[in-house]
């Protein structure tokens, strides 16, 4: 599966999120990341977020899709995309 992964997290956690997100995901732009995934990788990603995040103060929306999207960029683009041979 496909996710995408928008975060909005006090800034004592910024850096653990986006830390441990570069680890399973593509990092888009502050804030949001996205990549395929496997079941059992998107499991492993929620508990961690949920191990790094203060669920009464932060906020993690995970948009999850059939297939990788088509993406069209207006402006710079902060991260491009790279196909990985």
């Amino acid at each position: 599966m496909y996710i995408v992964i928008v975060y909005d997290v006090n800034v004592r956690r910024v850096n653990n999120v986006k830390k441990f997100l570069r680890q399973h995901l593509h990092w888009v732009q502050n804030s949001v990341f996205e990549g395929e995934v496997t079941r059992a990788e998107f499991e492993r990603i929620k508990a961690g977020l949920r191990e790094i995040i203060d669920e009464d103060e932060d906020s993690v929306v995970i948009y999850r899709l059939r297939s990788r999207p088509f993406r069209e960029i207006l402006g710079t683009e902060k991260n491009p995309l790279e196909d990985v041979i």
